[in-house]
């Protein structure tokens, strides 16, 4: 079975984190989270399984996409997860809520706060950043049904990504295991790699939104309508390009650090989901916000899952890198 198989079979109509949890504990049974992993040589693949989630139901991509980053990361730091799993990728930092880890060997206590932590009631395990004595990143993997884990209900009143229940996890000493060294999370390419495949779920959501407009253009041929058509194509077109040659480039150097490719990559995207936002309900007036659930959800949740993107903050970012590089970078 593949994942339009899967989709197939169900209405995108997940109202809590439980039944996104069960759907994707069903999508793992069905073996549908085996990515091929970023520079194997298949990552438009991965980059394409990522958007069709997006399409479907941005709350499901959300938890899917940390899923299988998390398997990912396992791989790449030599770890094994465990079979059957499902995993949460927390990787936030806000500092009023950090972890701290006891170290003996590579198994660690956990005691302090998460925040951000998708899926977090409905999920099996965590890789979660944490803090150690001589204040290092170290990544961690943590069972989640352990004493000593407390799923709060705050810090998430969302309305957008509602049910993805995003909320904070408390850290009474649970043992966890390291996984990498400190640092690791960070420094390894494919950090850099996991960036631009959420751009690919932002891309995979925006592409469903603008199918409304198109679908409506075929139909009635309004000139405004049309224009508004003409300037979403090429946003996603754009936005599809450079989603390929960045499969490209990493597959062809895959060990090469990828930050500038990662963040050119994230600011096209966004730009374009943005646009297709925008465009898509001008041209379509409040009809599909209001009578089409599916285009509803999806227009209420993409601004959310956007806002991954630090905006400005990392367009200037971006901006001192491309200040940093040679006459000629933007050369055809």
């Amino acid at each position: 079975m593949d994942l339009s198989d899967y989709f197939s079979r169900h209405t995108p109509d997940y109202r809590d984190s439980a039944a996104l949890g069960r759907c994707l504990r069903e999508m793992v049974e069905a073996g549908l989270d085996r990515l091929p992993l970023p520079g194997s040589g298949r990552t438009l693949e991965r980059w394409q399984r990522l958007s069709e989630v997006g399409g479907h139901d941005l709350g499901l991509c959300k938890l899917y996409e940390g899923h299988t980053d998390a398997l990912a990361i396992i791989e790449q730091l030599g770890g094994t997860p465990t079979p059957d799993s499902t995993w949460g990728m927390w990787a936030a930092e806000p500092p009023q809520a950090r972890v701290r880890v006891s170290r003996s060997g590579q198994l660690v206590r956990l005691n302090g706060r998460k925040a951000w932590c998708s899926g977090a009631a409905v999920l099996s395990h965590a890789l979660l950043t944490a803090w150690d004595e001589e204040d290092r990143q170290q990544l961690v993997a943590v069972a989640l049904d352990q004493p000593g884990v407390s799923v709060t209900d705050q810090g998430w009143q969302a309305v957008g990504m509602a049910a993805t229940g995003s909320v904070e996890v408390l850290f009474d000493d649970v043992e966890a295991q390291a996984i990498g060294d400190p640092g690791d999370y960070l420094q390894r390419p494919g950090f850099w790699h996991g960036g631009i495949g959420i751009a690919a779920c932002w891309y995979g959501a925006a592409k469903e939104i603008a199918e409304r407009l198109r679908q409506q253009c075929a139909r009635h041929e309004e000139p405004h309508a049309l224009a508004s058509l003409g300037a979403v194509d090429s946003a996603l077109h754009a936005a599809s390009q450079v989603l390929r040659v960045s499969a490209l480039d990493i597959d062809s150097d895959p060990h090469a650090y990828a930050e500038l490719l990662a963040r050119r990559v994230r600011a096209v995207v966004e730009d374009a989901a943005e646009q297709v936002i925008r465009e898509t309900g001008r041209a379509l007036g409040a009809g599909p916000f209001c009578k089409d659930p599916h285009f509803a959800r999806l227009a209420a949740d993409l601004p959310v899952y956007l806002r991954q993107s630090h905006a400005e903050r990392d367009l200037a970012v971006l901006g001192q890198l491309i200040a940093q590089q040679p006459r000629g970078c933007w050369a055809l």
